[in-house]
């Protein structure tokens, strides 16, 4: 069953995709910062809360195997608003870390089975025509998502504080916004997302856990598998040290080698002009690639990806306070890697196509996450303690020659 006014929905449930990966993978970070710690122990916690979205495809399968996706997203949507209502009420308390922690994993853990059913939901609500045409409607939401978390909400927090509210009350009320946020969709949802499915019957549960063994056997027997999954696991390396420390790096104070923005400049200057940048950069490198192909602009798009990321040597050294030149730097580097991450996505399809595409392409996407995302994430708030910023962002400069090194080795097909 096609659904036939989509307008209703993909607006909203893509929105509350982005909404809780915000809240779990980039306000945490400043939250943590605020509240204290040290970047080693800001980007190590935080670093573990990406494990759901890097083992997702292992759990997929059962997802799709119980109940309906509509089931699954009204469920998923509950539990984290409660999850972040929760959050909201300990983080006043003694123990407010290690319960923060626990709450974080689960809304992440909860975002991550939620964007399995809403990509699935897409799928099943809309024929093929219908998702080539509101591809770009659910990717601005996504990212509207995006901006609402890291910028929006960010920023209230920062001006509660400067309306002399504490550091953990102000972040109280901003997690009850989004846990409001939240509940607003799943009661939304629970009305306005059609029924397009019908539960999976008992017998065929058993043909989906072979399915997913194919899905391994097809994805393992891929082409220049070694050099593919070389590529998809570090050609993100230099981004994923940048992710968490760029936040942390803007918001320190200059006498701990940072730039001392408060809560509504980093929101405004990362969280949304940055976050604009991003999606410039992918909508313009979307079209370069189309246009000459990705053979032909991968190298252009890989410098674009690395190069500008020397902007925050440049920050690190001057430390200078202008707005302006900070919003500009910070601009220029996200266009970047918005342009160059194009091209990497771009590839991920490619080398996805084929038998079993959508599965293997889940795959692929784990491996990035883990290699380019998490694992580089998670320490590199040690090395910047140990190197400070000015060292760190040189070093990121160096690791731009493994994303060289694996992006000369990787296969690239002609078409």
């Amino acid at each position: 069953m096609k659904t036939t006014k989509p307008l209703l929905w993909i607006p909203s449930l893509y929105l509350g995709e982005s909404l809780p990966f915000a809240a779990v993978m980039l306000m945490s970070l400043v939250l943590y910062q605020e509240m204290g710690l040290t970047d080693t122990q800001i980007t190590l916690y935080t670093g573990w809360m990406g494990l759901p979205w890097v083992i997702k495809p292992l759990w997929s399968p059962i997802v799709d195997g119980i109940k309906t996706k509509r089931w699954w997203i009204l469920a998923m949507q509950l539990s984290i608003g409660a999850a972040l209502a929760l959050l909201a009420i300990t983080l006043p308390i003694s123990f407010w870390l290690q319960s923060s922690l626990a709450l974080f994993m689960l809304i992440a853990f909860s975002s991550a089975t939620h964007d399995i059913c809403a990509d699935g939901f897409y799928i099943l609500g809309l024929d093929n025509k219908d998702q080539e045409l509101y591809v770009g409607l659910r990717n601005t939401f996504y990212r509207i998502g995006m901006v609402l978390g890291q910028g929006g909400l960010v920023m209230l927090a920062g001006l509660l504080q400067k309306s002399e509210m504490s550091v953990p009350l102000s972040w109280s009320i901003t997690f009850l916004a989004v846990a409001g946020l939240m509940l607003m969709l799943c009661a939304y949802h629970w009305k306005a997302l059609p029924k397009v499915e019908e539960q999976q019957p008992e017998g065929e549960k058993l043909s989906i856990l072979e399915d997913f063994k194919l899905t391994l056997k097809v994805f393992f027997t891929k082409p220049y598998l070694l050099t593919a999954l070389l590529f998809i696991l570090l050609f993100r390396l230099p981004e994923g040290l940048l992710t968490k420390i760029v936040p942390l790096f803007l918001k320190r104070t200059v006498a701990e080698g940072g730039l001392a923005l408060t809560d509504v400049q980093y929101g405004f200057i990362y969280g949304t002009l940055g976050v604009i940048g991003l999606l410039g950069g992918g909508i313009v490198g979307g079209w370069l690639v189309s246009k000459f192909g990705l053979k032909k602009m991968l190298w252009p798009l890989v410098l674009c990806i690395t190069l500008p990321d020397i902007v925050y040597v440049y920050l690190s050294f001057v430390q200078s306070q202008s707005l302006p030149l900070i919003a500009t730097c910070v601009f220029i580097e996200q266009v970047g890697y918005g342009l160059g991450f194009t091209a990497y996505t771009l590839y991920l399809v490619s080398f996805s196509h084929g038998e079993r595409s959508t599965s293997v392409f889940s795959f692929c996407t784990a491996f990035q996450y883990l290699g380019g995302v998490m694992l580089p994430g998670m320490v590199s708030g040690w090395m910047s303690d140990q190197m400070g910023y000015q060292q760190f962002f040189i070093a990121v400069m160096g690791f731009c020659l493994v994303t060289f090194a694996v992006t000369a080795l990787v296969k690239i097909p002609e078409e």
